[in-house]
């Protein structure tokens, strides 16, 4: 019989994390049973908790020796609750699209915890690993590299089915990438047709097609309309939220875009150097940023009004992102930090809710990895 545990989570838990209710499966099916169980909407159904993964820097032909490491995800800790999109942004190199391939266990963590319904993913081998990787599926960055050439789209979006025949018989199978395509808005007799006889924007509602197969409970999106025209952006983001509702699915969704984040996001992470710095709902984000970077990337969001750009304060950061080779100590932003001081080099700052801002109703009140974290006004777009 599965034991149910619990788990007081990380010494900087926050209110963005919650406590883990681990279950302890003595067996394959207890563990593929407990995974398959329906999550309550408003729970949490994904739990990280101090994620880390570095990549070994090696030196020699022969003999081979590790001289350091890049610390792509550096301890980040989150919870995905059942029916929201988490939206994660942060500048190239901050290590969001490494955290996507960690939950779907594309990539091996180096330490810490992911909890997919109270179980640890980054333990789970055979059966129990194959069903919550039926649950969790993705939509890739690129819709032209993300595609088989040599594939129809019904064998793309059948594909699944071969891997989880359980999910469709094999005489239904056509019937299913039908619907499939139907559901993304395609047409249907579009099924024998190969990737290079659609545009961007049709290859991604195929890429989408795919991940909705299995009937998954979370998709993670990295970067799903980074690489598409402006229209294209907003029919696919209309679809995704249609599709949410419809099929009662949670986003991780991964960008750049502050616009396109903020409309599709219940919440947003920002990340900055492999660390979480500032998480929140797109409310305090947008509107109450208080970690320093979180300010700068706003500001450098175009404002359309004439008017309101001549008021808005530009902050230009100075000085390169830091190698993830090498990153300072203490504070990770404080070497292009405009409040920087002895503190930031010494002590790395928790993410949590600033003392100045602990027990107030205000929207500043959310968890900033700052040690001087302020409230500050930034006009940006809407």
């Amino acid at each position: 019989m599965a034991e149910v545990s619990k788990n007081d989570g990380p010494t900087d838990a926050t209110p963005n994390v919650s406590e883990v209710e681990t279950v302890d499966a003595e067996t394959p099916e207890e563990a593929v049973a407990a995974i398959e169980a329906p999550a309550e909407r408003g729970e949490p159904i994904l739990q990280v908790r101090n994620l880390v993964k570095h990549f070994p820097l090696t030196q020699g032909v022969i003999v081979k020796r590790q001289i350091g490491a890049v610390k792509a995800v550096d301890g980040i800790s989150f919870d995905l609750y059942q029916g929201e999109t988490l939206g994660i942004v942060g500048e190239s190199g901050c290590g969001k699209s490494t955290v996507a391939k960690l939950l779907m266990t594309l990539e091996q963590a180096t330490a810490g915890e992911v909890f997919y319904k109270g179980q640890d993913i980054t333990k789970l081998s055979g059966r129990a690993l194959k069903a919550v990787r039926r649950n969790i599926q993705m939509v890739f960055q690129d819709p032209y590299t993300s595609l088989n050439p040599r594939m129809t789209v019904g064998d793309i979006i059948g594909e699944p089915f071969e891997i989880h025949p359980e999910v469709a018989p094999k005489g239904d199978r056509r019937r299913k990438v039908q619907e499939l395509l139907d559901v993304v808005g395609l047409n249907p007799e579009y099924i024998n047709r190969y990737p290079h006889q659609f545009s961007g924007g049709q290859r991604q509602r195929i890429g989408i097609a795919r991940g909705l197969a299995l009937n998954p409970e979370i998709i993670i999106c990295d970067e799903p309309v980074s690489a598409l025209d402006v229209s294209v952006q907003a029919q696919v983001i209309n679809l995704m939220e249609k599709l949410q509702d419809e099929f009662n699915l949670s986003y991780l969704f991964i960008a750049h875009d502050l616009s396109i984040v903020r409309h599709i996001s219940d919440r947003v992470g920002v990340m900055y150097l492999g660390k979480m710095a500032e998480i929140g709902s797109d409310e305090q984000i947008y509107d109450h940023p208080t970690h320093p970077y979180t300010q700068a990337l706003l500001s450098a969001v175009p404002v359309p009004d004439p008017e309101a750009r001549e008021g808005r304060e530009r902050i230009i950061l100075t000085g390169d992102v830091p190698s993830p080779a090498n990153p300072p100590s203490g504070c990770r932003f404080r070497t292009r930090c405009w409040k920087a001081q002895d503190k930031c080099a010494e002590e790395i700052p928790l993410l949590a809710i600033p003392e100045r801002f602990a027990g107030k109703d205000t929207p500043a009140a959310h968890e900033s990895a700052c040690h001087f974290a302020e409230e500050k006004d930034v006009v940006h777009a809407a």
